[in-house]
C-alpha cells in the first residue's frame, strides 16, 4: 500500500510540473498561418520579445513574407517576416499589435538526458496541445540546405514527448517552463527534434532581429570528426578533431593549401572537436579576417592561414 502510495504522489508531482508549464506556455505560443504565393501553410511560434516579435522555423514561414497570428486568448494579430534564416531552421516575426508578453527562455547546454521536457504547439491544427515526455538524446545533427549551401544545426534535441505537423516553430520547455528549443521536425515514430536555445541559437536570432539575415563564412570545407592518436590528443588535450573529406575547388581553404586526409585541429587557437565547433566559429566577424589553420598532415604539425569569404546561397 506504501509503494501505491509513494507512487500515486509521483504521478501527482508529474502531473503537476506539465500542468505548470502548460498553464504558462499556452498563452504564450501562437497557431500560425502562412500566406504565400504557393498558397497557406500553417504552424506554431512562440512568443520571443515584449515589443511583438515571434519565433518560429524557417520552413514554417517558407516564402511567406506575412502571417495571421491566433494566441489562446482569441488575441489575432498580423505579422510580418523580419528574417529568416534557412541554415538554422529559424525565422523571426513581428506582430502588428500587442501580444502577450514572452516566456523564459533558458539554456538547452545545461539539458541531460532524461529531463522532463514538455512540447506545446498547434499540431493538425489543434490550438494549444501539449505533450511531455524526456530528452531522448543530446547532439543530434539535422542537415538543413539554402541553396548550394548545407550546414548541420548544432547539438539538435531529441524528445519523445510527441511531436505532429502543425508543432514546427513551437515550444520546447523544461519542467521549470523555461523554453529550451524550438520544435522543428518529425523524426520518425516516437521521435522529436527541436533546435536547441543556446549561445549560437541567440546570436543567430539577435542577428534576425537587428539585420533580418544571418550572415556566415566560408572556407570550403567537408570534415567529419576523426580520433586524435593518443600522443596528439594528449599534446593538445583533444582526443578528436576534424578530418578533411573534401577541399572545394578555389575555396579559401584551397587557396591557403589545406588538403583532403589533413586533420584540422584548431581555427585561430581555438580546438576543434567536431562540425558544430567550426560553425560556431563562421560568423560575419569571421568574413575576409586572416585565419590560422592548424592541422596535422603525414604526422606533421601544418600551419596555414585563409580569409574566409562571405557564405552565399547560391
Amino acid at each position: 500500500m506504501a509503494d501505491e502510495i509513494a507512487g500515486d504522489d509521483v504521478l501527482d508531482a508529474y502531473s503537476r510540473v506539465v500542468s505548470g508549464v502548460a498553464e504558462h506556455l499556452i498563452p504564450r505560443v501562437a497557431s500560425l498561418r502562412i500566406h504565400s504565393r504557393r498558397g497557406d501553410s500553417s504552424g506554431s511560434a512562440v512568443v520571443l520579445t515584449g515589443d511583438g516579435h515571434l519565433l518560429t522555423n524557417a520552413h514554417v514561414v517558407g516564402e511567406g513574407e506575412q502571417a495571421n497570428a491566433e494566441f489562446a486568448d482569441g488575441t489575432t494579430a498580423q505579422a510580418r517576416v523580419v528574417g529568416v534564416d534557412r541554415l538554422s531552421d529559424l525565422a523571426v516575426l513581428r506582430a502588428d499589435r500587442e501580444i502577450p508578453d514572452p516566456p523564459e527562455y533558458g539554456d538547452a547546454d545545461h539539458l541531460k538526458v532524461g529531463n522532463l521536457v514538455v512540447a506545446v504547439g498547434n499540431p493538425l491544427g489543434l490550438a494549444g496541445s501539449v505533450t511531455a515526455g524526456v530528452v531522448s538524446a543530446l547532439g543530434r545533427s539535422l542537415p538543413v540546405r539554402s541553396g548550394s549551401a548545407q550546414r548541420i544545426i548544432e547539438d539538435v534535441i531529441q524528445t519523445d514527448a510527441a511531436l505532429n505537423p502543425g508543432n514546427s516553430g513551437g515550444a520546447l520547455a523544461d519542467g521549470n517552463g523555461r523554453v529550451v528549443g524550438i520544435n522543428t521536425a518529425v523524426a520518425g515514430i516516437g521521435l522529436g527534434l527541436a533546435v536547441p536555445m543556446n549561445q549560437t541559437t541567440r546570436r543567430i536570432i539577435y542577428s534576425l532581429l537587428h539585420d533580418g539575415r544571418v550572415r556566415r563564412a566560408y572556407l570550403g570545407l567537408v570534415t567529419t570528426p576523426a580520433p586524435l592518436r593518443p600522443a596528439l590528443a594528449e599534446r593538445f588535450d583533444q582526443r578528436t578533431a576534424l578530418r578533411v573529406v573534401e577541399v572545394i575547388a578555389n575555396s579559401p581553404a584551397a587557396d591557403a593549401g589545406l588538403r583532403s586526409g589533413d586533420l584540422v585541429l584548431a581555427v585561430d587557437g581555438a580546438p576543434l572537436r567536431d562540425a558544430q565547433s567550426l560553425q560556431r566559429l563562421l560568423f560575419a566577424d569571421a568574413i575576409s579576417r586572416r585565419t590560422e589553420i592548424t592541422a596535422v598532415r603525414n604526422n606533421a604539425l601544418v600551419d596555414v592561414i585563409a580569409h574566409p569569404t562571405e557564405l552565399t546561397d547560391r
